[in-house]
């Protein structure tokens, strides 16, 4: 008789920190920011999943987080109005590990989404001790600024 396969429901999948160093790194906003500090970044974000329709933040709400799509889709909008869908390796709220001012849009999951979070108090904890973290993120920032005025 054939032995069968024990079939375990281990819930979703939990990336290990090697995978988020990986993923981290194929992030625009994350690209020049070497291996070693990517680790530190990986150890401090979180993954959440979300549901078709759900809700992640609203316009106004005080930002206090960046998220990055591992898979999935969300859209960014403000009432009626779209303002891009992101998907797999895109990033919003990216404002928010910076400041703390009002979010400038609401962001809703367009299907089940798998997110990764990193809060603005344990990004800013990071970047005291490693002023070149910083520095790749704002690089990135400027570099997005200058197209969207071109």
């Amino acid at each position: 008789m054939p032995r069968q396969a024990a079939v375990l429901n281990l819930g979703p999948r939990v990336l290990t920190t090697v995978e988020k160093v990986l993923f981290l790194k194929s992030i625009d906003l994350f690209s020049q920011i070497p291996g070693e500090d990517l680790a530190q970044i990986a150890l401090i974000s979180t993954e959440e999943d979300r549901d078709q329709g759900e809700e992640i933040f609203s316009e106004g709400e005080s930002g206090d987080a960046l998220y990055m799509v591992i898979d999935g889709k969300v859209r960014v909008h403000k009432a009626d109005r779209v303002i891009a869908e992101l998907g797999e390796r895109e990033c919003f709220g990216e404002m928010a590990i910076l400041d703390a001012g009002p979010r400038s849009a609401t962001v809703t999951s367009i299907s089940d989404s798998n997110l990764l979070k990193i809060t603005r108090e344990d990004f800013q904890e990071i970047m005291s001790e490693k002023p070149e973290i910083a520095q790749g993120i704002i690089k990135v920032l400027l570099r997005r600024l200058r197209d969207a005025i071109r």
